[in-house]
């Protein structure tokens, strides 16, 4: 059945944080389908926060939504080489293995989509002039502003980093679309896109911004958060038990809780896409038995209530993230040399390179030397051995 205007606008739009450039969208909807872009640089392993983009991901097909995913390759290495060069192109295969992944275990097909490098285009003659002239008409000062909430800070930012937002507003240009996807922590590169894509001649784009889910500690869920407060999509039920046992979750308070942000960014949404109805809180009988939700908002109020413990609301998240995993784990762990793969994205730095039994150890001058003077050594003493057998015989032929 096909969607009308406004209706294929509250797909794109509902859930969503903020919008630049929504009347812009209307129009573009009204003679077309919307062409789309999300980006990722991979560099650290996907956690269960790329739930969240990967739910407006599914919105945005659902309306007919043209979707590129940038594996932005490039961005991570400049980005104060979180990846290294080497460790790249690795890491660009296991991000696109686990968006598929998410995808499809939430029932969202994937056909649709297409996946971009970004080094594919980024290293061309044409890229390199207008990031030139981009450089041209931008301040140290709006560069570092720009990416100030995802590049990473220090005291003494890299060249490389001042390029990272520049580089994110051309690629909307070059990767032909009329809007970009992104976290809100990315507004002000947003923000300077359309300020330098017109200065260059090329036309604004639509901006939508989806908000960012605090972590298990406070704070955005990142890839390069603290091992405890991110779960991985490969963690075992056991560590997803203990990691969301040490979540911070307070009593009754709901602004910056990690675990009903999920719930209600995730879980819920999950549940519609796989076609469940109940969101199930299987507590002990002795403490009450097993509680049941059909809405988000419901839970929500009895938290804030303290109708439903913190205890109790992590048994739920615990159970629904082991339940959003099980079918990621088994696509991920059914693709050929996935294993072989992570080790080679993510080389585990505590482990020595093998050596080679066969390689000979080279002798050094000193071991040369004595090894000379071994071999005179035992000569000398074969020669002494000889005379002295010569003797001998000639003796007992006198006798």
């Amino acid at each position: 059945m096909s969607l009308s205007v406004d209706e294929k606008y509250e797909l794109i739009t509902r859930s969503l944080q903020e919008v630049l450039g929504g009347p812009a969208l209307k129009e573009i909807l009204k003679e077309r389908n919307l062409n789309l872009y999300w980006g990722t640089a991979p560099t650290g392993r996907p956690h269960c926060g790329y739930f969240v983009p990967m739910m407006k991901l599914a919105d945005f097909l659902k309306a007919d939504v043209h979707v590129k995913v940038l594996l932005a390759d490039v961005h991570a290495f400049l980005d104060n080489m979180k990846a290294p060069m080497e460790l790249v192109q690795y890491r660009v295969r296991y991000y696109e293995a686990v968006v598929k992944a998410i995808l499809v275990s939430l029932n969202v097909p994937i056909e649709k989509l297409k996946f971009v490098i970004g080094s594919s285009y980024q290293l061309s003659k044409e890229y390199t002039l207008d990031n030139f002239r981009l450089t041209a008409i931008t301040t140290e000062h709006d560069a570092r502003r720009a990416g100030a909430e995802v590049v990473k800070q220090v005291s003494s930012p890299l060249l490389s980093g001042l390029l990272y937002p520049g580089m994110q507003a051309l690629d909307e240009q070059y990767l032909e679309v009329d809007a970009q996807f992104g976290g809100v922590d990315q507004r002000k590169i947003f923000v300077m896109a359309e300020k330098v894509l017109p200065a260059l001649g090329y036309k604004k784009r639509v901006h939508l911004m989806n908000p960012m889910v605090p972590s298990l500690a406070g704070g955005k869920m990142s890839a390069s958060a603290a091992a405890n407060a991110k779960i991985d999509l490969l963690d075992e039920p056991n560590v997803v038990k203990k990691k969301i046992r040490s979540a911070f979750c307070e009593p009754g308070v709901v602004e910056e809780n990690g675990c009903l942000a999920f719930l209600k960014f995730v879980s819920f949404p999950a549940m519609a896409l796989r076609n469940v109805d109940e969101f199930v809180i299987n507590r002990p009988e002795k403490f009450g038995g097993k509680i049941v939700y059909k809405t988000y908002e419901e839970l929500e109020n009895d938290y804030r209530e303290n109708k439903l413990s913190p205890q109790d609301l992590k048994l739920g998240l615990e159970d629904s993230i082991n339940w959003l995993l099980a079918p990621i784990q088994e696509y991920l762990k059914g693709l050929p040399d996935f294993v072989e793969l992570i080790d080679l994205a993510y080389p585990d730095p505590t482990k020595k390179p093998k050596k080679d039994k066969k390689q000979k150890k080279q002798k050094t001058p000193k071991t040369e030397a004595a090894a000379a003077k071994a071999a005179a050594a035992k000569a000398a003493k074969a020669k002494q051995a000889s005379v002295e057998q010569v003797t001998k015989e000639v003796a007992n032929a006198q006798i």
